[in-house]
């Protein structure tokens, strides 16, 4: 029996019964149009943290107190930190490493913020002129923070796009005076919209120089330095530097962690690909349920086409005949499911964005490629047991078949 004859034989077949034909594929059809998009949000997930990391700049070392032993990742200080990082730390890094091209000394608290009637619960960041630039920030109006400002401790402001709505609704903020705890403070200048990066919400903060920072917080700590290595491959470098320069003014203890981006995006990495993994396992369930289905099927059309069988085997058609036959129809049961799981599974991803924006997807051909053949896969496992069923037949029995 040729090709052609045995395609057009299984077409004849699930065309029978339609119905029964299309139940059998749902599985199926679920199973592979599960795994792609499940995949696509693994994948749209990975490709946001990179791009959110890159927004927030490159080459990137952010330098935090306490050690910790798991590299990588955001880890809060350890308890065994003998030493806390001093403005001190970040000046004279910057000044020492050659590969270093600035280092910002950082300092994160909350404070109530208040302008006449209006007041806030906000987070108040305190940083150098750098800071902006190296965070890829942007004012809209006024300016950013200067040298002048921090070396001379001057009480000014830099509101983020919310906090500046909610103290002073469309009205302009430059100029005002607003108070931040027990001081007052000069609003210099209003960021642009930069939105909820990786948790952070930069249009949600309060932005002061770090010495008028740590009057305002009374310590002299800092939450970490943020530092902006000169090029991508002078990272290594600047990590070794940074241990040395910081070892010997801490009397010898690495009582600090250096974390870099590419470490941060491995770890992320390794999750997400966790995730990903356990998300294709758990739909790939229902592509065996779906073969599952396809055999059960195959052995209720073998049992009713016993007479057909017989037929068949008395007009010459021979064991690999019949084997064949059954085999092509559960592979097209699969194959045909196949290509509508793909089909649906791939205009839900690119259509799951617009409904659910903070959604983020994307399709990758691997995943389409791994599903499509999986399915045909499950096909011939799953269709091989009732063709062989039906090969077996003996002729003359198949033939008294009622």
């Amino acid at each position: 029996m040729d090709v052609i004859e045995t395609l057009r034989l299984s077409r004849d077949a699930l065309m029978s019964n339609r119905m029964r034909s299309l139940l059998t594929m749902l599985g199926v059809i679920i199973g592979v149009a599960s795994v792609i998009m499940l995949v696509s949000i693994g994948e749209g997930a990975r490709t946001y943290i990179h791009r959110e990391l890159g927004n927030l700049g490159t080459n990137i070392l952010i330098i935090v107190p306490g050690k910790t032993s798991t590299k990588g990742g955001f880890h809060p200080p350890s308890a065994s930190t003998i030493r806390k990082l001093v403005y001190d730390d970040a000046v004279i890094l910057k000044k020492r490493s050659q590969y270093i091209a600035d280092a910002v000394p950082l300092i994160l608290g909350s404070s109530k913020v208040k302008y006449q009637n209006q007041s806030r619960d906000n987070n108040v960041v305190g940083v150098i002129e750098s800071y902006f630039d190296i965070r890829n920030l942007a004012v809209e109006s006024g300016r950013f923070i200067n040298a002048s400002d921090v070396d001379s401790k001057r009480k000014v402001c830099v509101l983020g796009r919310t906090v500046k709505k909610g103290l002073f609704g469309d009205k302009s903020a430059l100029g005002a005076v607003i108070s931040i705890g027990d001081s007052k403070y000069r609003v210099i200048g209003v960021m642009e919209k930069k939105g909820v990066t990786l948790g952070i919400d930069f249009d949600d903060i309060v932005f002061i120089p770090t010495t008028a920072a740590q009057e305002l917080f009374d310590t002299n700590s800092l939450f970490n330095i943020t530092v902006k290595v000169k090029g991508s491959a002078d990272v290594s470098a600047a990590i070794e530097d940074i241990r040395h320069i910081l070892m010997k003014r801490h009397a010898g203890r690495e009582d600090f962690t250096v974390m870099s981006q590419d470490e941060m995006l491995g770890v992320m990495n390794k999750v997400l690909n966790i995730m990903t993994a356990v998300l294709a396992g758990i739909a790939a369930i229902s592509l065996v349920v779906g073969g599952i289905g396809i055999m059960n099927i195959m052995l209720v059309s073998v049992r009713e086409r016993t007479r057909e069988i017989g037929i068949r085997k008395a007009l010459g058609a021979k064991n690999r005949d019949i084997l064949i036959q059954f085999l092509a129809e559960a592979l097209t049961l699969s194959m045909i499911g196949g290509l509508a799981g793909v089909l649906i599974g791939a205009s839900a991803s690119l259509g799951l964005p617009y409904f659910l924006k903070f959604l983020p997807t994307q399709i990758s051909w691997w995943s389409i490629m791994l599903a499509f053949f999986f399915s045909a896969s499950v096909g011939i496992f799953f269709g091989v047991y009732p063709a062989r069923k039906a090969s077996l037949y003996d002729p003359i029995v198949a033939l008294r078949y009622e």
